[in-house]
């Protein structure tokens, strides 16, 4: 017989999304890096003052108490080190990062080794709040580098007609751990024809449209 105490996990992750049940409850989805992207249900985390109504909001990052139920985990605590207030605060940057965790959430899987996507997530999301860095940039590096993460990038070619420095950037993306993706800034022109690029590699790859992006898209 299982005793309560061993069906405890503690898992570091970020929630990717969000949704009411019932009339206090929330069931949320995150992308942990120990078992990939997983639901669970944080009962009272919508009653006013429960210990839960924070951590359960999307983009909190931290470390996740869950235990197992019949057919889905429980939350029963969370300590979040990282709620990316800034992008709450910031109407714009908000739905770039909520672009980014449908991205998330399109691509990752249960008990898949995700960490290469939580990472890029992580870091893009702080790239967001840094007042010196272009969100279209943020983006598009989010954009081909899931790609590439997830084994679609087709790779360039003489025929993606890209200038010199183009190339060169999205070549920096492909070969760049994710750490370290986020330290350099383009001339618009470039910018410009990396976002056409960006484009049509994410019309190649994924076949979905994004809530986000489409509003995000209608903002600008």
């Amino acid at each position: 017989m299982s005793t309560g105490i061993q069906d405890f996990v503690i898992l570091t992750g970020i929630v990717i999304k969000a949704e009411p049940m019932g009339e206090y409850d929330r069931r949320v989805v995150l992308l942990t890096k120990e078992k990939g992207k997983i639901s669970a249900f944080a009962k009272g985390s919508r009653r006013p003052g429960n210990r839960l109504m924070a951590p359960t909001n999307p983009f909190s990052f931290g470390q996740f108490k869950l235990y197992a139920g019949r057919s889905a985990y429980n939350m029963s605590d969370a300590e979040i080190t990282n709620y990316f207030e800034e992008l709450r605060q910031d109407f714009i940057g908000a739905y770039y990062g909520m672009y980014f965790l449908e991205i998330c959430d399109y691509y990752t899987r249960e008990n898949n080794d995700e960490t290469g996507m939580l990472k890029l997530l992580y870091q893009s999301l702080r790239a967001l709040t840094a007042p010196n860095f272009e969100n279209r940039l943020v983006r598009y590096v989010f954009e081909l580098k899931s790609i590439m993460l997830n084994g679609e990038f087709p790779g360039l070619s003489a025929g993606d007609n890209l200038m010199e420095t183009t190339a060169y950037t999205v070549d920096y993306i492909m070969k760049t751990p994710v750490e370290k993706l986020f330290s350099f800034h383009v001339k618009e022109e470039v910018l410009q024809e990396l976002g056409l690029y960006s484009r049509r590699i994410c019309e190649r790859s994924m076949d979905r449209n994004f809530k986000s992006l489409e509003i995000l898209e209608n903002i600008e």
